[in-house]
């Protein structure tokens, strides 16, 4: 079928579906499978729920289902990556197809990062009207009928709700059954998808007019009490974030303003002046809707993308409340769903680029610092995937030594922990410099590393131990202790703790020698783990009734 496989390669495709037809007439297939996100939905601090403002990514390029349509990847040469994901609450796939289904790649990377997707069903133009006259004025049975298939869609594909948008004018008859159907559709997404969410986008007003509000007005407001949330207009000014704050009231951080990092109209900022916007939003305690962020590859061009993709999100970053993972096993290789080659063990498999964001693994901070510090992604050497993480630097004079940030955790410590690290230094000052790792505790009277009758931690800082060769008995599980090459050096520490709460895990960089100068340093990270020790020891769960289909044997 076209729908479900490229024409010219028969390669499995992500696929939208137009009209009211279509999306009436979809049932689940056999076809569908690949569509299915594998990746459920990571746990982490703060929950979606919580009263603080949100941040939510729009993400609208060029009518979108280009290179990420190819669900087992491609061979893109500078594809469109996100992976600032530490920052974000809402990933919205958006393209203007009536249904736009995210293609599969980008709900398992959101979701093994913590972030719910949304797909978008919009109507626009006199075809629009004519979409919604059939199924709003047609009442209950037709409008149900709609909101069933768009609950069930995004329960079969594993995805987390709708975008809403609804760009032309409606009938007496239409407009006035929209919020029963808002209703109904969200009390059906909730229902079908744990956590699911339907969001509003600022359009058509309660007595059908469409005319975009920019803020959170009585004339839009119904919609806004149907549902999770409203998505503004872009041209708004101060006055309306004031209005949009007191009409709220406690569900302000249920109102996304919204930001076109395009800057198209009178709008406060966009491109790298969007943190003007974006402070005046939170100043009012609102969320943020942050629209078209792929204006860094699409006007800045694919070249330099990762390095302007950095400094774009960490101009922003006073405005972006942090997540923090809450749950263990940690362990990425830092892997950006991306690369100019394949590796595997340090080694270089495969040259050529390659583009699966459903490879995309979980991603840290990227912590700069001017003049001090900067994290970057490396494409030119990696331990595992396509990318490593680059760490590099200066220690500054009378300094010891440099704690960079990559992961905030959030989750009782278990008794005790395996953490493993390959690295490899770069550069003429390598010889100078040792890296490991760090973890730290929030502060309480009862955390203890080691036994009770070690004395605390001065600021919860503790320095696991390394460990030469491992225990017995995980020798398979922690063959990380002495299994770097190819220039990668590898490390295993353990850490004993009693009645602690993780908080951060940083790179610890110091010097060799105490210096009166400063101390360059260059280091690349190819995987990192953190562990239980209680659960690597208990029998992993036994994998049965495997079967395999759409096999193509070449």
């Amino acid at each position: 079928a076209a729908r479900h496989f490229d024409t010219r390669t028969t390669e499995p495709v992500s696929f939208f579906l137009s009209g009211l037809e279509e999306l009436l007439s979809w049932q689940p297939d056999a076809n569908d499978d690949f569509n299915v996100a594998s990746v459920p939905l990571a746990k982490r601090q703060p929950p979606l729920h919580s009263r603080r403002p949100r941040t939510l990514v729009c993400h609208d390029m060029r009518g979108g289902y280009l290179e990420d349509r190819f669900i087992q990847g491609s061979a893109t040469r500078n594809p469109y990556v996100f992976y600032h994901w530490r920052y974000i609450d809402i990933f919205v796939y958006f393209s203007h197809h009536t249904v736009t289904i995210p293609p599969v790649c980008w709900t398992n990377a959101a979701h093994r990062n913590g972030v719910p997707v949304l797909g978008t069903f919009i109507t626009e133009w006199t075809e629009g009207e004519k979409l919604c006259e059939a199924f709003l004025a047609g009442g209950e049975e037709a409008y149900g009928a709609v909101a069933e298939q768009l609950a069930r869609i995004a329960q079969h594909y594993r995805f987390d709700g709708w975008l809403l948008n609804i760009e032309n004018t409606l009938s007496a008859v239409a407009v006035g059954n929209l919020p029963f159907f808002l209703r109904d559709l969200t009390a059906r997404v909730h229902s079908a998808v744990p956590g699911g969410l339907v969001i509003w986008y600022d359009s058509v007003l309660q007595n059908g007019v469409l005319k975009w509000q920019n803020e959170l007005s009585p004339e839009n407001r119904v919609f806004f009490d149907a549902c999770d949330g409203l998505f503004t207009n872009y041209n708004w000014k101060e006055e309306h974030l004031e209005r949009s704050r007191a009409l709220a009231g406690p569900r302000h951080s249920d109102v996304y303003v919204g930001i076109d990092v395009f800057a198209r109209g009178d709008v406060i900022g966009g491109g790298f002046d969007t943190d003007k916007s974006l402070r005046l939003i939170r100043q009012q305690g609102l969320s943020a809707a942050i629209f078209a962020p792929g204006w860094v590859y699409e006007h800045l061009g694919e070249e330099n993308f990762l390095q302007n993709e950095n400094k774009f999100w960490g101009s922003l970053d006073e405005y972006l409340p942090t997540h923090s993972i809450c749950t263990l096993p940690l362990t990425t290789s830092f892997n950006l769903g991306m690369g100019t080659s394949r590796f595997l063990d340090g080694k270089e498999e495969e040259t050529g680029p390659w583009y699966d964001l459903s490879a995309q693994e979980i991603q840290p901070f990227y912590p700069e610092r001017e003049g001090w510090l900067n994290t970057s992604c490396c494409l030119q050497d990696a331990w595992c995937g396509g990318s490593s993480l680059r760490v590099q630097g200066t220690i500054p004079r009378g300094e010891e030594r440099l704690a960079v940030r990559l992961f905030s955790l959030q989750m009782p410590a278990p008794p005790k922990l395996y953490l493993t690290l390959l690295y490899k230094l770069e550069g003429s000052y390598a010889d100078d410099i040792a890296v490991a790792l760090e973890l730290t505790t929030w502060d309480s009277a009862t955390c203890y590393e080691g036994n009770l009758t070690s004395l605390p931690e001065p600021n919860g800082r503790h320095h696991p131990r390394f460990l030469p060769a491992p225990p017995p008995g995980l020798a398979k599980l922690l063959n990380a202790c002495h299994r770097g090459n190819n220039g990668w050096t590898s490390r295993c520490y353990e850490l004993d703790l009693q009645d602690c709460s993780l908080r951060d895990l940083s790179l610890l960089v110091s010097r060799h020698q105490p210096s009166l100068q400063e101390t360059p340093f260059s280091c690349l990270l190819g995987e990192l783990r953190v562990l239980d020790a209680a659960s690597m020891v208990a029998t992993p769960p036994r994998v049965e009734n495997v079967s395999a289909s759409q096999l193509w044997w070449q």
